[in-house]
């Protein structure tokens, strides 16, 4: 038997037919959806007897991506065509570089240009081992909405964006967020070739333009900055 639903409620009705004495032996496989899948879940699924397989979809497209038997990222659906750009804006980012997933589909019936989904993944280059093509992603890896408040301030990921498209010389950038002596407190790490401090000077008040706070900026080196979509780190402390 296939079972389609979300990762965690096949492991709920194995685990209640389990208490009630009842034999689940018939589920085989899995297709699941809908929420994040973990390699201990899929692993606990598989010591169980069931094989799972992930897709990645969102109601405005139905599936978006879907994994193979070779279980190395998703295969893009063939009928779209998505795009991994910088969050806050609408720039493509290199192969390999996480960023938010963008969907063009052209359904007659439901036609979208650019859907902005607000989910975070990678492209993997390549393609699958398993004969298919077309363009893979890495899958859900978190999501793209980081606004913040900084001194009963919105911060905007938008805003780091325009930040950055100010001064051509910079490259991925880092808006860190903490607490300073009982005050919030505002880090931009900028990677850059050059560590001119009259550089630093000017993306400094630019931030403060663009946002209307005071910031501390930071020049660091090119790739030095995690590729994990991040545009907003909120680091201050909880409770």
């Amino acid at each position: 038997m296939l079972f389609r639903s979300t990762p965690d409620f096949i492991k709920i009705l194995l685990d209640t037919a389990e208490k009630a004495g009842k034999d689940a032996s018939s589920i085989k496989r899995g297709f699941v959806s809908g929420a994040a899948l973990p390699a201990s879940l899929r692993d606990e699924l598989a010591g169980r007897g069931v094989a799972v397989l992930q897709c990645y979809a969102v109601a405005e497209t139905g599936v978006i991506a879907y994994e193979s038997s070779a279980r190395e990222g998703m295969i893009v659906n063939e009928n779209l065509i998505v795009e991994i750009v910088r969050p806050g804006t609408g720039d493509p980012v290199p192969d390999g570089d996480v960023g938010e997933v963008v969907v063009t589909t052209f359904n007659p019936d439901y036609p979208m240009v650019r859907l902005a989904t607000g989910d975070l993944s990678a492209v993997l280059p390549g393609v699958s081992p398993c004969g298919r093509t077309n363009m893979r992603i890495k899958g859900w890896m978190g999501r793209a909405d980081q606004t913040t408040k900084v001194k009963g301030m919105f911060v905007r990921p938008e805003q780091i964006a325009e930040v950055a498209r100010r001064h051509p010389a910079l490259g991925r950038v880092r808006l860190r967020v903490t607490r300073e002596g009982e005050q919030d407190a505002m880090t931009l790490a900028a990677e850059c070739a050059s560590q001119d401090a009259s550089l630093a000077d000017a993306v400094a008040e630019t931030l403060q333009l663009v946002t209307k706070l005071r910031g501390v900026v930071e020049l660091v080196a090119p790739a030095s900055l995690p590729n994990d979509g991040k545009v907003i780190a909120d680091e201050r402390p909880v409770g």
